[in-house]
């Protein structure tokens, strides 16, 4: 009796304390750990609906939930959460996709018990029925859905259990990773071989796919795979994808134009499938693409017409393409396109650390190195062991235990030279481009400034280019293929979550086979205003907005506000220790729960606003400063200060202040003397600032590991190291500074 009542208060302090009952052995024992499951997800699920568990979005605390009902064993439960989950993604009809091999699973388990069948037999009847009430565009998601990655979700599910040795009690945190690791494993061993069959047989019922090796006429190999829809036997348009990311992709990217009745075309880069060619990622598009869409052009299965699409790196390659166009190229669709040299690898000229993992990404093998990619851990230790150690930015590769001649190579050319403009449309290039496009990007995209940098120099050089945008609250995911419900944490406004997707094939449908222009683009500018549900439609990204508001660097102490321009010339001194890597980080505490960090900025606040306004556009302004060095980076944040006290990241900018003038010649500064940073490329942004608002503008210096470090000897930074720091550096930073706030008022 007392065994039992010391064991009923171990509980009690268990769960007061969030921890739950979880045996030591069922970290070494799988069959203890089976058993063991169910009863931890039926401990968890009330805590997952307490203050303190709960999430802020009601979409992540679904995904929780119908993971935790699948692992308790309640699937009927499991697959009521996951329907409610997928209904708040119901005005694109395309989210919640990623979920149908925990549903398959759920649905074979259902119909095992209820007919006393095999699992294997379950499985097939619930994949027929859900293959078929599937929309017909969602399809092609079918093989990136199911293709769950066995290896890796067991190595992450060893990973978690093994910090669980010699202990017998689980935290929340810990035992939520072990529950979704556990799942992940438990449904994609269990279903992946079978379901992956079964999605074969329904492809070729459906389409027909060719994968074929073409020899250019300079030697090089490239593999290119076509899909085609069975019923579809006339010659088609080409919709052609570039792709440098080989494997399953390709499939979807084919499947995706067939299902929209065009000829799917994706052509793998140099060193990529069959490819024995040296793989220099983004060198040799302008080259290549030609020769592909001549081959496509002329083949039976093509009526002559041909366009392109995709996002990220092959954005990039579609304005590759434009560099040298083919007749037959009539018409491209560049998603938050790569801007090379402009955007990535470097930012406004100061290289960032991402560059290395990703070059591992598509280089490592004949496909692209996911386990590797995906390991954050892995590369944060690296990133942090190089700053620590305040070696050259040019030894990031050794660190990582791989040299890489393209990271060197790349280093080689930290201005905007003619390496990186002999790759895209340079200048008078842009003149000579006369087929219609259709950019998309959003206010999260990573490439953002790549994607508006080709918009803006096309639309300079060439006064008639028939070039629209779309832009709106889309992460680089999001701009090329659907507006997702929630974005960095945040509900984007419901007419904002539209398929774009089906956007680009409308747009396919209009100039490649006549039909009605999409309903969206209004003018050559189509802008989502965020919390207004709202689109707006201009001629040009100057008419974003219709004024601007002048935020001078100054404390609202000591004027009336800091939209006024100074009376007396004044500064704010800054002072930055590149030898000092362990320093303690600031923050600017903004309500009980939110707080930003300010560790190597300077934070002026605005005041409080007294009724709504619209900030659209993206930033831009001079600072007036002086240093003691040669150059420097400048890193600048906007954030808006929300009536409920919670902060909301507008926009950002960073620049190497040598390049800020000319993003091709290096101009050092001269130490102890103003000189002006001009802001450009900045993030746009479009959105309703609340009345009750207030704006927090941080300007300070580049200091971290995602990103060269800048010691201001005016050497080529790459090579600068610790040794070079010398003493800290001084910023005065002049008050009739400012940065220039775009406004939008009807």
């Amino acid at each position: 009796m007392k065994f039992k009542i010391l064991l009923a208060l171990i509980f009690v302090n268990l769960m007061q304390a969030q921890k739950f009952y979880f045996p030591k052995t069922a970290v070494t024992d799988s069959v203890v750990l089976e058993k063991q499951i169910p009863n931890l997800a039926l401990q968890m699920i009330p805590q997952l609906q307490t203050t303190k568990h709960k999430p802020e979005n009601k979409i992540d605390y679904l995904d929780i939930l119908f993971r935790l009902e699948m692992l308790a064993q309640d699937y009927k439960k499991s697959i009521a959460s996951l329907s409610e989950n997928r209904s708040l993604f119901a005005d694109h009809n395309m989210g919640g996709y990623r979920f149908i091999g925990l549903e398959l699973y759920s649905m074979a388990k259902i119909i095992q018990k209820e007919n006393n069948s095999t699992f294997s037999n379950a499985l097939q009847k619930a994949f027929h029925q859900k293959y078929e009430s599937l929309p017909e565009k969602l399809v092609p998601r079918l093989g990136l859905a199911l293709d769950g990655d066995v290896k890796e979700s067991r190595k992450l599910l060893k990973k978690v259990l093994d910090k669980q040795k010699d202990k017998d009690s689980i935290d929340y945190g810990t035992a939520l990773s072990l529950c979704k690791s556990y799942l992940n494993y438990k449904t994609y061993s269990g279903i992946k071989p079978q379901v992956m069959q079964l999605l074969a047989s329904k492809c070729k019922e459906r389409f027909i796919t060719e994968t074929k090796d073409l020899k250019l006429k300079n030697g090089n190999i490239l593999t290119i795979t076509i899909v085609r829809k069975k019923d579809n036997t006339s010659p088609l348009p080409v919709i052609l994808t570039n792709n440098i990311y080989a494997g399953a992709i390709d499939d979807f990217f084919g499947r995706r134009a067939a299902t929209y009745n065009y000829v799917g075309a994706v052509v793998n880069t140099r060193g990529k499938r069959n490819s024995t060619s040296i793989n220099n990622p983004f060198e040799h598009e302008s080259e290549d693409i030609y020769e592909v869409i001549d081959w496509v052009s002329k083949q039976p299965w093509s009526n002559g017409k041909v366009g392109m699409i995709g996002g990220s790196y092959l954005g990039f390659s579609q304005w590759a393409a434009v560099k040298k166009p083919h007749p037959a190229l009539k018409t491209i669709v560049p998603q938050v396109a790569v801007g090379i040299g402009i955007d990535y690898p470097a930012q406004n000229n100061i290289f960032m650390s991402y560059m290395l993992q990703w070059i591992q990404y598509v280089t490592n093998n004949k496909f692209t190195d996911e386990p590797d990619f995906a390991n954050a851990t892995k590369w944060d230790s690296i990133n942090t062991k190089w700053y620590k150690s305040g070696t050259s930015f040019r030894s990031l590769d050794s660190i990582s235990g791989k040299p890489s001649k393209i990271f060197q190579r790349w280093l080689d050319h930290p201005g905007y030279d003619e390496y990186w403009q002999k790759m895209v449309p340079y200048k008078e290039d842009f003149s000579k481009i006369n087929i219609p496009i259709l950019t998309t990007t959003g206010y999260y995209d990573d490439d953002q400034i790549g994607a508006l940098y080709y918009f803006k120099q096309h639309h300079q050089y060439n006064k008639n280019a028939n070039h629209y945008l779309v832009i709106g609250p889309y992460n680089h995911g999001g701009a090329q293929s659907f507006g997702f419900t929630y974005v960095n944490g945040n509900p984007i406004d419901p007419v904002a979550r539209i398929s774009i997707d089906d956007l680009a094939f409308s747009w396919f449908d209009y100039i490649l086979k006549g039909g009605k222009k999409p309903e969206i683009l209004k003018d050559r500018i189509n802008f989502q205003v965020m919390n207004t549900n709202t689109w707006k439609h201009v001629s040009d990204l100057d008419k974003m907005h219709t004024s601007t508001l002048k935020f001078y660097l100054q404390d609202k102490k000591n004027t009336s506000s800091v939209f006024d321009k100074p009376v007396t010339k004044n500064f704010t001194k800054q002072i930055v220790d590149f030898t000092n890597r362990d320093q303690k980080e600031s923050y600017y505490k903004v309500g009980k729960k939110d707080s930003i960090k300010t560790t190597h900025s300077i934070a002026f606040e605005s005041e409080v606003f007294d009724k709504d306004m619209i900030i659209s556009g993206n930033l831009s302004g001079v600072f007036n400063v002086s240093i003691n060095k040669k150059d420097f980076d400048t890193d600048t944040y906007l954030y808006q200060i929300q009536p409920d006290g919670k902060s909301f990241l507008l926009s950002t900018h960073i620049v190497r202040a040598s390049y800020a003038k000319d993003n091709a010649v290096r101009k050092l500064l001269s130490p102890n003397t103003i000189e002006q940073i001009p802001i450009n490329n900045s993030i746009f942004i479009s959105k309703k600032i609340e009345k009750g608002s207030k704006l927090l503008l941080l300007v300070g210096v580049n200091k971290n590991p995602n990103w060269q470090i800048n010691y201001g000897t005016g050497k080529d930074v790459s090579d600068e190291t610790i040794k070079d720091a010398g003493k800290p550096l001084e910023i005065k930073w002049y008050n009739d500074s400012y940065v220039e706030i775009p406004v939008y008022k009807d």
